[in-house]
């Protein structure tokens, strides 16, 4: 069964970090592309980060560049999201998704998801 969990969300402050992690099973980890998306209350589901399947390629949401910092071990099947210099405005549930291939595309839908983490940034 494929299976992609995330964890790490919680509740801090304005400026601090928090690392997500996608603890993925059930398939062959390094021939997916992993995205992380987010959705904030009342606002459309939207994409934060994707890294390739082999680490190499790597992109961010404008609002998250130089903040945000995708990475993934192939040998522990996961993904990770290291957030620094949290804003409220990051406030949402985090999602990853894989997407079968060797570049992220943006355009293309995701084939499975986990269930979220909730991340709060309030004061």
């Amino acid at each position: 069964e494929v299976q992609l969990v995330e964890s790490g969300g919680g509740l801090v402050q304005p400026g601090d970090s928090l690392r997500l992690s996608c603890a993925a099973s059930g398939f062959t980890f390094d021939h997916y592309n992993i995205f992380w998306f987010r959705q904030a209350p009342g606002k459309e589901r939207e994409g934060v980060s994707c890294i390739s399947s082999s680490g190499v390629g790597r992109y961010y949401q404008d609002s998250v560049k130089g903040r945000f910092t995708i990475s993934r071990d192939n040998a522990k099947n996961t993904v990770y999201l290291q957030m620094n210099s949290l804003k409220s405005e990051d406030t949402a549930v985090y999602y990853c998704a894989r997407q079968f291939g060797s570049s992220c595309r943006g355009g293309d839908a995701m084939d499975n998801w986990g269930k979220g983490t909730l991340v709060t940034v309030s004061s």
